[in-house]
């Protein structure tokens, strides 16, 4: 039984208030109603202070691919910590969980990605990219070649470089941006598309408009084009077939580089360790992963580079100069080690074959109960990355008026049964562990079902919504 009398709701709450600043807060709300806090965890489940019991719909964020409270995993902190707990690895040093890991990682990528320079977050190995790609077209006498291309409703970090590769407006709102670095292409999504387009046509549509991008910038300029597998953050946008191999082509045309952002996709949430390669048919020459890298146990990232890039950055610039470039915790011998008995842990259970079959369990029931009620405009995504799009009318999908909040409405009226989803204003996010039964599934979508019919009735009786 776990003891939640240890934990003092009201002092935790007020004091959190008071001294612990949140990222990605709405200070308009925060200041009056503060934050549910979480103390325990076990499997799908974490419990807050008062001891209420929630699905996490979200895995904390994206993250926690092997569920809550794994035991082997707090033995490997501990075994590490015990035997050496940090050491650096500027230089010629390194340490034996480093090592290995970068074996397995080098082992489970696409081949040609046998390199890895770890950080501890996805914004850290996105800005790591963007500085190796640079140094890259330095070496090689290109030093022109420098501006990158992503994708509106991309999502990609949020330091200062990486929130200028993320195409996420309203997250720009009231911030600087890096400037004349990063152009941007539409993000292919295919539930809105241009009317009267088929979905094939859409897919030419935005190879096409990647191509006239890179041209209208100047091949010789074009460094990279970064892009998600599924853009998350965004709204799980599912590319059309065939879309990332045709731009990879494209890209491969014009000696521009791509960018895999997998921080998202990779260690198992649509059935793979990497999905670029083997779900959507492309070699990017970088990959970065984090969350799920370590399911979300300790801070973790890590940049999967090619033979290709490798090969001229790890060549002395001039007599004397170093690859200056790293954090004090890259390769932290702790955070490796428990990276490794994830993958261990994913492999002897066979997380992959498991999200495979009841992913697409999960996939299929969202679209069969969630589709025609009438407040949902889409359901999409892939195995357990799935999304729900609330419109004002199915035939035209408008938006409801945003004061409304519809994703927070929905939201709210899962965490009071017990289960939490992510609001994305008329969005509603849903990353759950890997490790979800078909019964924990069918809980996730009733309650989604019966949130959404409430909401519906609410917005019929406040007048807001006629159906």
């Amino acid at each position: 039984m776990k003891d939640f009398s240890k934990y003092n709701t009201k002092e935790l709450w007020n004091n959190d208030l008071k001294h612990n600043m949140h990222p990605f807060t709405d200070f308009s709300s925060f200041k009056k109603e503060g934050s549910l806090i979480m103390a325990e965890s076990e499997g799908a489940y974490v419990f807050d202070t008062d001891g209420r019991k929630y699905l996490d719909g979200i895995a904390g964020l994206w993250c926690v691919n092997i569920g809550y409270g794994n035991e082997e995993m707090g033995q490997a902190m501990l075994d590490q910590t015990r035997r050496i707990p940090y050491y650096s690895s500027f230089g010629h040093l390194t340490t034996p969980p480093a090592v290995e890991l970068s074996t397995k990682l080098a082992s489970l990528a696409p081949k040609s990605l046998s390199h890895v320079f770890y950080g501890t977050g996805g914004s850290m190995s996105n800005d790591t990219a963007v500085r190796m790609v640079h140094f890259y077209f330095n070496r090689i006498g290109k030093p022109n070649k420098k501006q990158i291309i992503t994708r509106t409703d991309g999502y990609h970090g949020s330091t200062y470089l990486s929130m200028t590769l993320t195409g996420v407006e309203y997250d720009h709102i009231g911030f600087d941006l890096a400037p004349d670095l990063v152009h941007r292409v539409s993000a292919p999504n295919v539930y809105r598309r241009p009317a009267g387009m088929t979905v094939p046509e859409y897919c030419d549509f935005l190879v096409n408009e990647v191509e006239q991008k890179i041209l209208s910038i100047g091949p010789e300029n074009v460094a990279m084009f970064v892009a998600e597998p599924i853009a998350g953050a965004g709204g799980v946008l599912v590319p059309p077939e065939g879309y990332h191999q045709r731009v990879a082509a494209v890209c491969k045309k014009y000696g521009v580089f791509i960018l895999s952002d997998e921080v998202v996709t990779a260690f198992g949430r649509l059935g793979e360790m990497f999905s670029s390669e083997k779900i959507f048919g492309f070699t990017p020459d970088i990959i970065t992963c984090a969350k799920g890298l370590t399911s979300g146990y300790i801070p973790l990232s890590a940049n999967m580079i090619s033979d290709e890039i490798y090969d001229v950055i790890s060549v002395p610039q001039a007599e004397g100069a170093s690859f200056t470039h790293g954090f004090t915790y890259s390769g932290h011998p702790v955070s490796c080690a428990v990276g490794l008995k994830n993958i261990e842990i994913m492999e002897r259970m066979d997380l992959c074959g498991h999200v495979r079959e009841v992913g697409k369990y999960f996939e299929n029931q969202l679209i069969e109960k969630l589709s025609n009620l009438p407040l949902v405009g889409d359901v999409r995504g892939s195995h357990f990355m799935m999304c729900i799009e609330s419109v004002a009318n199915k035939e035209t999908k408008e938006l409801l008026d945003p004061n409304i909040a519809i994703g927070n409405r929905i939201a709210d009226k899962c965490q009071a049964v017990g289960l939490l989803v992510r609001p994305l204003a008329h969005k509603n996010i849903l990353s759950p562990p890997l490790t979800l039964s078909v019964a924990e599934v069918d809980f996730i979508v009733s309650t989604l079902h019966k949130a959404i019919i409430d909401v519906q009735d609410d917005l019929v009786k406040e007048g807001l919504w006629h159906g």
